[in-house]
Formats: C-alpha cells, structure tokens, sequence
C-alpha cells in the first residue's frame, strides 16, 4: 500500500527570518499583499514587523485583522471580500492558528467560488483548485497551521469547530521567526506550546502513524519537554526559537496522519464556551491519555515515548505505572508553565456534557484515536475532566 505525505515547499527558521519575505515575494511575481493578521497582534505591534519588511521593499498591501481567537465564518467571508477589493494576488498571514486558519478559508473561497458557503468546506474537502497563494508567519510556537493542509472555523450559530482537511489550503512558505514569538505573553506560550505536545503525541498513537509520522512526533515530543518551560519562564531566546521548530516539525507529522480525542473534545470547548484552544488541550491531555492508555498497543507507544524523554526505565515498568509516569510527566509540565485549571473554571457544566458528547462524536478528529469512544465515553472523560 502507498503511502501519500504532502508538506509546504518551502521555509525558512531562525532569529530575523521574516527579513526573506520581500525577496520570495519579488522572486516569485506578486505584486500586491493581503496581510491577514488580529488586532491584538497589530496593536502589540507585531505586525508592524512585518510591515516594515514590506515597506522596505515598496510592497503594496492591504490588512484585514477582523478575527476572532475562534475565527469564525464570518470571519472568513468578510475577509474573502476584503481581498477581492484589494486586488491582491498573495495573502501574508501573520499571527497564530486564529490568522492563519482564516487565511486558508479566504484562500480557498477566492480560488473555488463554488465553495463561498463555508460550511461546505467541513471534513475532508473535494475542492479543485488550489488556494489563493499564502505566506504564513506564525507568531506562536504550537498551531502548526503554516506547515498543515487543515483549518478550523467556528460554526457560531451550530456551536461546533469545523475541521476542514484541504491539501490545497497549504501555505507556499512558512517562515519561523522567533522574534515573532518572543513576544507571546506567557500564558499564550504555555497554551500553543501545550497544544503542539497534544499535537506530538495524538499524532505518535493515532491509528494511521506511520515510520516518517513517528520520526517527527518522537522528535518533537523531545523538544517539547525539553524547552517549553525555559522558554515560556525564562523567555530564553534559544528556547523559544526551538519551540517554534519543535511544534512545526509536529505539524508535518499529524497534518498527514491525523489526531484523536483530546481535539475531538477540546474543539467543543471552544465552540461552545470559547475556551482557548491550548488551554483546553492541556485541559483534557493527562485524562484522555489514562483512557488512551488502556489500549496495551497505546501503552507500549507510551513506553516509547518515556524512554527517550529522560525515563529510561520505563523500558521494565509494567502497563499501569507506564501510563501512570506517562500522564503525571504531562501534568507536571502543564502545571510548570502556568497551566492549572479544569474545564468547569471555563464554563462548562455537568449538565452540558451530554451534549459535548454528542458534538464531539461527529468531530473529524475522532476516527483517529486509538481506542473506539462511545458517546458515554465522552460524557465520563469530559465528568473527569471536571474533578
């Protein structure tokens, strides 16, 4: 059986990269930029960094920076009119998942006019086209969405995460820049860098990895446990710049093979109490790990990771005090980097988890996961979620 593995064509990392932009910008033959960012970012004055590449170099361009930390549909369909009114040819997203995922629903409407209702491009798309051309400058080190073929867009009104899956919506280059990311406040940090660990490891036990998938996800997980509390403590530059390498090598891991059920649950979070999509990772990452782990071929995956993040003896310890090191290692690094809190202190109720459940047994995520989840399932890991 063949197996399809589909990354960006370029990028660049590193301390100052966003200084390529202007020259792959006039290389290629764009002419005008749609710049997709968010009003926290460009009041920051982090999209000013980028603007100032642009400017440089007399690089026409327009801002769109009406989006939501849980885009929206309208979202995107207000920003596939901006960029139709703009004239542009080339969209330069700047800032995190939020952006870029908005980026890719625009870039794919302007190319595929057939597909303006949103809500069409839920699951796994069929479009035709390719999307309009984007260049992503991700300014936290845990989407991953500048390396991925997927985007999120919240469905206000049906109160869901769509998860679009497109190979057409992939950026052309991604450039990692870690100044970027240095000025992440520290809980944004602890939140996208929890997300890129529940991205490594859903994509190292999910049922479709694979010998490349297994490569990117071990050697992230590595990263992750290694720098993302100096970088979100201490702000220590080396550490941040690995974070954004560590959860961009994650990305081209599971944007090829998938997630599972921490997602599937975490994305109702969002939709329905706009929980933040990190934190509600962190949240549900060391519970749905201990179900996860029941499964023994999980377990052993559990094992693997263990003995090459520093716990070498997991290579004699039985199943339970696997999974049980495994899902205390997580919490311990959540907790170190600020991140403490159950789903209840963000909204959610005992007696909205019927309905969670319900949500996340339709979520694209779910065929993923290495243990088959039942709607009752849900309902007792989103119960022990809560404690």
């Amino acid at each position: 059986m063949s197996m399809k593995f589909v990354l960006n064509e370029t990028s660049y990392f590193g301390k100052g990269a966003r200084e390529e932009l202007a020259n792959e910008i006039q290389k290629r033959g764009f002419k005008k930029v749609f710049l997709v960012s968010d009003k926290s970012l460009v009041e920051a004055g982090v999209t000013a960094k980028v603007e100032e590449v642009l400017n440089k170099a007399n690089i026409p361009y327009d801002v769109y920076d009406e989006i939501k930390p849980n885009p929206t549909i309208k979202n995107v369909t207000d920003g596939v009119e901006a960029c139709k009114q703009s004239g542009a040819d080339l969209i330069v997203a700047v800032g995190g998942g939020s952006s870029i995922d908005t980026s890719k629903g625009i870039s794919i409407v302007m190319t595929n006019p057939d597909r303006a209702d949103i809500k069409s491009l839920n699951g796994a798309s069929d479009t035709v086209n390719r999307g309009m051309p984007i260049i992503a400058l991700p300014t936290t080190a845990g989407t991953a969405a500048e390396v991925t073929i997927n985007y999120v867009i919240t469905d206000e009104e049906a109160e869901i995460k769509m998860v679009c899956v497109d190979p057409n919506d992939i950026p052309i280059l991604a450039i990692i820049d870690s100044e970027l990311m240095a000025s992440m406040p520290k809980s944004l940090a602890a939140a996208t860098g929890m997300d890129a660990l529940t991205h490594a490891v859903e994509g190292y036990i999910t049922l479709a990895h694979n010998e490349m998938s297994d490569m990117f996800h071990m050697k992230a997980i590595q990263m992750i446990f290694k720098y993302l509390a100096s970088a979100v403590n201490e702000k220590n530059e080396e550490a941040i710049e690995m974070m954004g390498m560590a959860q961009y090598i994650a990305g081209m891991g599971f944007s090829n093979v998938g997630l599972g059920i921490v997602h599937s649950m975490a994305h109702q979070l969002g939709a329905v109490y706009d929980t933040p999509h990190g934190i509600a990772n962190a949240m549900l990452l060391p519970t749905v790990m201990r179900f996860n782990g029941e499964d023994p071929a999980t377990a052993q995956r559990f094992r693997e990771i263990l003995m090459n993040i520093g716990r070498p003896d997991a290579e004699h310890l039985n199943d339970q005090d696997v999974i049980n090191t495994f899902v205390w290692m997580i919490s311990e690094l959540s907790k170190a980097v600020g991140i403490d809190t159950k789903i209840t202190d963000y909204g959610a109720k005992e007696e909205d988890f019927e309905m969670l459940a319900e949500k996340a047994m339709n979520d694209p995520c779910k065929p993923g996961n290495p243990r088959e989840v039942t709607k009752e399932d849900f309902i007792e890991l989103y119960r022990r979620a809560a404690q």
